[in-house]
Order: C-alpha cells, then structure tokens, then sequence
C-alpha cells in the first residue's frame, strides 16, 4: 500500500483556492463545535488542522476535507460531560485518549481491510442514527442560543430544563443567535459563491453585537491560547479502561461510516475511485494526532469536500493547504476570535444539525417500506435518548433478521421434492419420462440458489416429507452457496435416507459445495459412482437399481437427448 497520497502541481491553482476556500469555511464550523462539544474552541481548531493535515497526507481520497464534523462532536460531547464528570480533575485528558485510542481502532480497520464492510448496513439504520445525531445538535444547542449555560445530563437535561432554560432566554443573545441563522438561511444563492453564510454571520454577528450591544452582558468565547498545542499523554484509571475502549470503538466506527458515506459523493462528483482501507489508515493517523494535540475527532466532511471539488481541488493538496492556512490562524490570529459570541456559534451548529437530518427519507419513508419507517424511528429515538451503539447494534439485528426471513422464505420455495406427479421445476422431456418410469419409487431433491442458515428448516420440512422411495437423487447443480446450517439439513437427510436402506445420489456437487460435503463426511456415506454432474445420468441410474432396466426413450422425444451440461446421457451398467 502507497504510504501517502500521490500529489502534484499540474492542478497548483485549484488545489490552492481550494484549500483556501474551504479553510473559510471550516473556521465558523471548528469554533461552533469547540464550543459545542465542552472542549472549548482551541479543540475545534486542533481538530481541524491535525486531522485535515494528516487524514489528507495519508488518506485515500483526494479531495476529501476532514474535520471535526456533527456527528462526531456530538459522541465526543457526551463523552466530554462524562469523563469530566466522573474525573474532573483528569476527565478531559482521558477525553483526548478516547480519541488517540479511536484513531487507532480506525488504522486497525484500515490495516484489516474492513472498509467495505464498515457501510454495509441499511440505509433505514443509517439515515435513522444520522438523523438522531441531528436532533441531540439541535437540542444541545438550545441553552446557548436563548443565552443560557448549558445544563447538566445531556440531552435529557436539556429537555427536562427546557421550561426554565426558556423562561429566562436573555433577549440579545436570543436575537443575535436569530439573525445568524437568517443570515444561513436567507442569504442569496449568488453571494454564496462569493462568500459562505457562515462566516458572513460569524462576522455580522459579531460586529453588531460589539457595535449596538458592547456593554450588554453577553457570553463570549474569550481567552483563546496562541501558539503549539499542549501535547496530551494518554490518560485513564482501571476502572475507567472498559468504557473508554468502546467509548473509542464507538467513535472510531461512527468516524468510518462518516468519511466513507462522504468518499462516495467525492467520487461521485469527480468520476474517480477511493480506497476505503487506506483512507481509514489516514483518517485514524489524523485522529490519533488530533487526540494528542488536544483536538476534537474528524472525520470526512460532506460540505467542505463539495466545496474543495466545485473550487477546483483534484489533489491532496488542497486539504493540506486548508490545514495549513487553519494552522497559521490557530498560532498567530486566534486573539481575533475571543469577542464572538456563543450565540452566534450556537446558531452556527444549529444550522448543521438541520442539514444533518435525512429529511428526504424522512419525508417518505412511510411510502418506501413500513418496517423500514419503524427501524428508521426507533434507531433515532435510541440515538437520541439512549446511546448510539445500542441504537446502531439493535437497528442493523433487527434489520438483518428481517431481511434474512424476507430472503429464506424467498428461497424456501427453491427446496422442492419431485416425484413423477410433481412438475414443480423444469425438467427435459427425457428425465420426465424417466421419473415417469419410476413409478414414484425415485425421488428427486431439488435445491436451487443459496442455501443459507434460514432454508434449513425448508430442506429439514422436505425431508421429513419423504415416505416411501427406494432412490433419492440430491440435485445441488444450481446451488451457488451452501452454508453450514443449511449442510448440517442436507447430512441429516442423506444420513436418514441412508440408515433406511435408500440409495443415495448426490449431483453438481462441485468446488467449495464439494469441500464442504467431504468436511461433514457425507462423501464417505456414498459409493464413488453415486457422486455424479449429470441429473439424467443420475435418474438413468437410479431406474436401474429399482427396475432393472431403463426403457429406450429415444423413440418418444429424438435419437439424442443431452443433459443440462451438454453431456450425452450415458447408462453406466
């Protein structure tokens, strides 16, 4: 694997006003979240630039931005208010080692070559948790913008406090939250192109609280520190292990699912490629990083990456020159940032967590699928009030069942005993004859397509069906996939039919289906010659070991009958 990602300067210009346009944008965003998550806005700007730089360097898409994102400051909000709540004195340093320790679940996974497993979920769980994660932003949210410090227990504590929080809103910072998000809202889709409306609110918002509201009392993000981060050392206490471990997978996993689900669009919009294990590889580098630097976790982020793309971005360039630009401004120009207000960011964050929710699928999911609409509610309401791994974890089982008994009862139809009274499957019009002169003394098994674990009880109810037969013929010839459950069905019956004095055939066992059946020693049951590729060969066969004889069927159909394989049909005596 290329260690870092392939950059050039034949895109020089693109790449640059890439890098700063979207070190425009992400300033508002890395300050709003700072604040949000209970790290403070320093962690915000960290974030932004270790995981930009370094998630850009060594990533595998290149003009993803990283950066801390809704989703990810949400988890870190919560672990934030519990780690310094159960440590106050260490909980923020154990804080940062729950995000080193999810960068490292995230090159773990890269290094593994789990990328493409990370998404395979339902887009009904996906677009749920998305949508929870976008609820908790918006409520946590509530307290600074009416002007209010932010309660204690999270989303709970916010909305059992709701009442108070609101009667006591403190009009200035109620209104200036306002007019950012109207500014967001309302500005012209031509002045975007110029300049985006969160910066243009950052700045209104702030000018005109320091111009008509410069005595008022009005939360502020003050003190910023200029100059190289405190390097963090990796902080935890026994008893706290556990819950930081999951705490990282928890974070590590949701910052897979972000940064990929934001890969596809970028190759969607630029008709190119990524590597998902090699960007999981970057982005857990850049977030190991960011956690010792005192940073907020990043991941992919969806609007600073179209934005790199519409500016002209195609290398990794771009997001290393917004890390840079970003870098520039946390050393020498952070002073410049102290007299927004909280408001102002509270309304920032609040914007996103909008845009966060599906509101497409929300709008018609009802339409779509009723148990997707009752999976996609009930993760969001998990999300929301629960935890977001419960709500993930439960969402993807119950989906999972759902979609395995949807699929088991489609294949179940594709588990078939024939008889010469049953025209179930196609069947040439030699083998018909043939199971015709069976008499019904030869039963034919006939499987079709995957046999997974749900078309056991299929195979075992068409098994326990099976009376009086002298041969049974199992027809694997259109079985792609046999799993275990489904081979433990097929040895029972075999078994069974063998204990009861039957002849057995077994056709179109081939490759990883033959493997299998040996592993069981269900080859050993069956004499060489019953292991056949041909079902005709097979019924011509089993006829002789009932009758004695096979009738000439040429003279009813044509001179030569061919298999499904193209063979000639043989009678071996």
């Amino acid at each position: 694997m290329q260690l870092t990602n392939t950059i050039h300067l034949r895109n020089l210009r693109g790449d640059l006003f890439g890098g700063l346009t979207t070190a425009i944008v992400s300033l508002p965003l890395a300050l709003a979240f700072g604040v949000a998550s209970g790290a403070g806005p320093v962690a915000g700007l960290y974030g932004a630039v270790c995981v930009g730089f370094f998630a850009a360097l060594f990533g595998g898409t290149p003009t993803l931005i990283s950066e801390p994102t809704g989703p990810m400051t949400v988890v870190m909000t919560g672990i934030v208010a519990t780690m310094t709540a159960n440590n106050p004195e260490n909980g923020l340093a154990m804080a940062f080692t729950v995000v080193m320790l999810a960068g490292i679940f995230q090159i773990l996974f890269g290094i593994f070559k789990l990328g493409k497993y990370i998404t395979l979920m339902p887009y009904s769980v996906i677009s749920g948790f998305m949508s929870g994660i976008g609820i908790i932003l918006i409520i946590l949210q509530i307290a600074p913008f009416v002007g209010q410090p932010n309660p204690k227990g999270g989303v709970l504590g916010m909305v059992q406090n709701l009442p108070q929080l609101l009667s006591n809103i403190n009009p200035i910072e109620t209104l200036l939250g306002v007019l950012t998000l109207a500014i967001i809202f309302l500005m012209p889709s031509k002045l975007k192109r110029y300049a985006p409306p969160q910066l243009v609110a950052l700045i209104v918002g702030t000018v005109v609280s320091l111009v008509f509201f410069g005595n008022a009392d009005i939360r502020r993000i003050n003190d910023i520190p200029m100059g190289l981060p405190q390097l963090q050392v990796p902080t935890f206490t026994p008893s706290q292990i556990t819950v930081m471990l999951i705490d990282g997978a928890m974070l590590g996993m949701l910052g897979c699912i972000d940064t990929l689900l934001t890969a596809v669009i970028a190759d969607s919009l630029t008709r190119t490629e990524h590597k998902s294990d090699k960007e999981l590889i970057g982005q857990g580098i850049g977030n190991l990083v960011s956690g010792i630097c005192g940073g907020l976790p990043g991941a992919g982020a969806t609007m600073g990456t179209v934005v790199n793309i519409q500016t002209g971005a195609k290398t990794a360039l771009s997001g290393i020159t917004r890390a840079i630009i970003l870098l520039v401004v946390v050393l020498w120009a952070a002073n410049l940032t102290e007299t927004i207000p909280m408001a102002v960011l509270a309304g920032i964050a609040l914007k996103v967590g909008i845009d966060i929710l599906d509101w497409s699928f929300l709008k018609r999911a009802h339409q779509v699928s009723l148990k997707g609409t009752i999976i996609m509610y009930g993760v969001m309401f998990l999300t929301v009030f629960v935890d977001l791994i419960v709500a993930v974890g439960v969402g993807v089982f119950i989906a999972n069942i759902l979609t395995i008994e949807r699929l088991s009862s489609l294949q179940s139809q594709e588990v078939k005993t024939i008889t010469d009274a049953d025209d179930a499957i196609v069947l040439n019009a030699q083998e018909k004859q043939l199971l015709d002169q069976a008499n019904g003394r030869v039963l034919l098994f006939y499987l079709s397509g995957p046999m997974v674990f749900g078309v056991s009880k299929a195979i075992a109810r068409e098994h326990n069906a099976i009376k009086d037969c002298d041969v049974v013929i199992m027809d694997l010839s259109d079985v792609p996939l046999l799993g275990v459950t489904a081979s433990l069905a097929i040895e029972n019956a075999i078994r069974e039919a063998v204990e009861k004095g039957r002849h057995v055939f077994i056709v179109g066992a081939t490759g990883k289906i033959k493997r299998r059946l040996e592993k069981l020693g269900i080859m050993q049951l069956l004499p060489p010659h019953h292991l056949l590729m041909n079902r005709t060969e097979a019924l011509q066969q089993a006829l002789i070991l009932v009758n004695g004889y096979v009738a000439d069927t040429n003279t009813a159909t044509s001179t030569t009958y061919r298999s499904d394989f193209g063979d000639t049909a043989v009678v071996q005596q």
